[in-house]
C-alpha cells in the first residue's frame, strides 16, 4: 500500500511538472509571436544565425520539440528552405538544455520564490487584460513546475526509501547502455518532450534513485525520443517537411551514437570529470551534472555536424523522394496547419496566399474578356484550372481563418475579419470571370458577336476595371490606402457606364446595328464588369475597414 501511494505522489509530481511546462510554454509562445516573427524574417542562409534562432525560440518556449514542429510548418508553407531548417533544428536541441539547468538550481530559497510567483500568476488570470493574463498564466506555469518538483522529489515520491529501493532493483536489471538508452527514448516519446523527460532524470539523480552515469545513457535517449513529435507532425506534409523531420531523427541519433560510444568505454572519467565541476554530494551538485552533461552533449553535436548541413541535406533527398501527388497539388502553397501555433506568421503567410489567389483571379479576367470580345477559345482550359484553385483556396484558407481566429489579439481580429471578406470577394470575381468566358463561348458556338460599337462599349468598360484591379491589387499587397480616392472615382465611372452602355445597346437595337440574339449576353457582361468593380472596391478598402467599407477612407 506505501508503495501503491507513493507511486500516486510520483506520478503527480510528473504531471504537475508536465502540465507548468505547457502553461509556460503556450503563455511565453503567445507573448513572444511578434518577436519570433521578426526572428524568422532575419532567417538568412548563414548556419550560425539559424542555430541562434533555433536556441533563442526554444529558450523563449521551452520546448524542442514544438519548434522542430513549427519549422516543419515554416517549411511546408514555403517560409524556410531545407538549408535554412537544418540549423534552427541543431539551435534547438542547444535551447531545450535551459529547462535542465532550470530544475538543476532548485533549492528551498527558489521554491519558495516560485510558490509565491506561481500564486501571483493565479490572481493574474482573473484580470480582464489579456497580456496580464498571458504573464499571469507564465507564472502559473514556471511555478507549477517547481512545485512538481518538489513532489517528485519530496519523502512521498522519489524520497521514500521504497521507491528508492524499486528503482535501484530495476536499474540494476537495465544497468546496460543501449536498455537506458530505450528506457529514455520511451519516456520521451510518451510525454512529447525532452525537457520534461530531462527533468525527471535530474530531480531522479538529486535525491539518489538513479546513478549519474546511468543517468547519462538515459538523457542521450531523451534526444531521440524528442524526435517522435516531429516525425508525427510531418506525417501529410510535403516532401522537404518530411526531410526535416529525418534530419532532426539523424542529428540526434549520430550524435547519441557518438557519446554513447565515449561514455560506455570512459565511464568512469566521463562522470570524473563532470563530478570536478561539481564536487559535493548536495542535490544542487548532484543535479548540476546531469544538466551539464546535457548541455556539453548538444552543444558539442551541434559543433561537430554543423559543417555537414549540406550533406544531411542531400541524405534527406535521397531518402524521400519527391512526389508530386494530386492531393499536394490540391494543398494550400503559403499556408500550413501547423502555423496555427504561430498566429503572426500565420498572417503573413495568409496574406501571400491571398496575393497569390489575387494573381489567379486577375489573369482569368484578362483571358476570359479576352475570349468574350474577340472569341478564342482557347484559354479556357486554363481558366478552369485557375478556378478549381481559386475555389480550393476560398475554402480552404476560410477554414483556417476559423481557426486560427480562436487565438489572436483584437488587432488580429480586425485582419482576420478583413481577410474573409477579401477571399469571398476574390472567389466572386473568379465565378464571374468565368461567366465571361461562358457567354464568349456560348456565342462563338451560335456563330454570332458583339457589333463593333458594342466592342468598344465592353472594352472601354473593361479597360476602366482592369485599371481598377491594378489600384486594389496595390492598395491590398502593399496597404497602399494612397488610389483609393482613384479607385471610389473609378467605380462611379463604371455605375455611369453601366447605365449608359446599356442605352447605347438599346439604340442599336432600335436602329437594326445590333441584333437581338446578342442583347442578353451583352447585358449580362455588361451587369458582371459592374459587379467585379464593386468587389474590386471592397477589396482595396479591406486595409482599411474588415468588411470593405468606402465609410473609412
Amino acid at each position: 500500500m506505501a508503495l501503491i501511494q507513493s507511486l500516486i505522489w510520483l506520478l503527480a509530481g510528473v504531471g504537475i511538472f508536465i502540465v507548468g511546462m505547457n502553461f509556460m510554454g503556450d503563455a511565453l509562445e503567445k507573448s513572444a509571436g511578434n518577436g519570433m516573427k521578426r526572428l524568422l524574417e532575419r532567417i538568412t542562409n548563414n548556419r550560425f544565425s539559424g542555430v541562434g534562432v533555433g536556441a533563442g525560440v526554444t529558450a523563449i518556449i521551452q520546448s524542442s520539440s514544438a519548434t522542430s514542429v513549427m519549422v516543419i510548418g515554416l517549411v511546408n508553407a514555403g517560409v524556410l528552405t531545407l538549408m535554412q531548417a537544418v540549423p534552427i533544428i541543431m539551435g534547438a536541441n542547444i535551447g531545450t538544455t535551459i529547462t535542465g539547468v532550470l530544475v538543476a538550481l532548485k533549492n528551498d530559497y527558489f521554491d519558495m520564490l516560485m510558490y509565491l510567483l506561481a500564486f501571483a500568476g493565479v490572481m493574474m488570470g482573473f484580470a480582464k487584460n489579456e497580456k496580464i493574463k498571458i504573464f499571469g498564466s507564465l507564472f502559473s506555469g514556471l511555478g507549477l513546475i517547481f512545485v512538481g518538483l518538489n513532489i517528485m522529489s519530496s519523502e512521498d515520491a522519489f524520497g521514500s526509501q521504497i521507491v528508492k529501493d524499486m528503482f535501484t532493483d530495476i536499474f540494476a536489471v537495465i544497468d546496460f547502455p543501449l536498455l537506458l538508452i530505450f528506457v529514455g527514448v520511451i519516456f520521451t516519446a510518451l510525454i512529447q518532450s525532452s525537457s520534461a523527460a530531462t527533468g525527471v532524470v535530474i530531480t531522479m539523480v538529486g535525491t539518489g534513485v538513479l546513478s549519474l552515469d546511468l543517468a547519462l545513457f538515459i538523457v542521450l535517449g531523451a534526444n531521440i525520443g524528442t524526435c517522435v513529435t516531429a516525425l508525427l507532425a510531418s506525417v501529410g506534409a510535403n516532401a522537404n517537411s518530411k526531410r526535416v523531420a529525418l534530419i532532426h531523427f539523424t542529428f540526434n541519433t549520430i550524435g547519441t551514437v557518438l557519446f554513447a560510444i565515449l561514455i560506455w568505454v570512459f565511464r568512469e572519467p566521463a562522470v570524473d570529470l563532470l563530478v570536478s565541476f561539481f564536487p559535493g554530494n548536495d542535490p544542487m551538485s548532484l543535479q548540476m551534472r546531469v544538466s551539464l552533461f546535457h548541455v556539453i552533449f548538444n552543444v558539442s553535436t551541434t559543433i561537430v555536424l554543423l559543417p555537414f548541413v549540406k550533406q544531411l541535406v542531400n541524405y534527406s533527398c535521397v531518402i524521400i523522394k519527391d512526389k508530386k501527388t494530386a492531393e499536394e497539388e490540391r494543398s494550400l502553397k503559403f499556408v500550413d496547419q501547423r502555423l496555427l501555433s504561430m498566429p503572426s506568421v500565420a498572417l503573413i503567410q495568409v496574406k501571400k496566399e491571398i496575393d497569390y489567389m489575387l494573381g489567379l483571379v486577375e489573369e482569368n479576367i484578362s483571358l476570359s474578356l479576352e475570349t468574350m470580345e474577340n472569341g478564342g477559345l482557347e484559354y479556357g482550359k486554363r481558366i478552369a484550372e485557375n478556378e478549381e484553385v481559386i475555389d480550393f483556396t476560398n475554402s480552404a484558407l476560410t477554414k483556417f481563418l476559423i481557426e486560427l481566429s480562436s487565438d489572436v489579439d483584437h488587432r488580429d481580429e480586425r485582419v482576420i475579419g478583413s481577410y474573409f471578406h477579401v477571399i469571398n470577394d476574390l472567389e466572386r470575381m473568379g465565378d464571374h470571370a468565368e461567366n465571361f468566358y461562358e457567354i464568349g463561348e456560348e456565342m462563338a458556338g451560335k456563330g454570332i458577336s458583339f457589333s463593333e460599337n458594342g466592342k468598344e462599349d465592353i472594352k472601354r468598360m473593361h479597360k476602366t476595371v482592369l485599371s481598377m484591379l491594378e489600384i486594389s491589387k496595390d492598395a491590398f499587397e502593399n496597404l497602399n490606402k494612397n488610389g483609393l480616392g482613384k479607385l471610389t472615382e473609378l467605380e462611379n465611372e463604371v455605375d455611369g457606364m453601366k447605365k449608359k452602355l446599356t442605352a447605347n445597346h438599346f439604340e442599336r437595337l432600335a436602329d437594326g446595328s445590333c441584333s437581338v440574339e446578342v442583347g442578353p449576353y451583352f447585358s449580362s457582361a455588361v451587369v458582371g464588369l459592374e459587379r467585379v468593380a464593386d468587389h474590386l472596391v471592397n477589396v482595396g478598402y479591406s486595409i482599411l475597414n474588415p468588411i470593405g467599407s468606402q465609410d473609412d477612407k
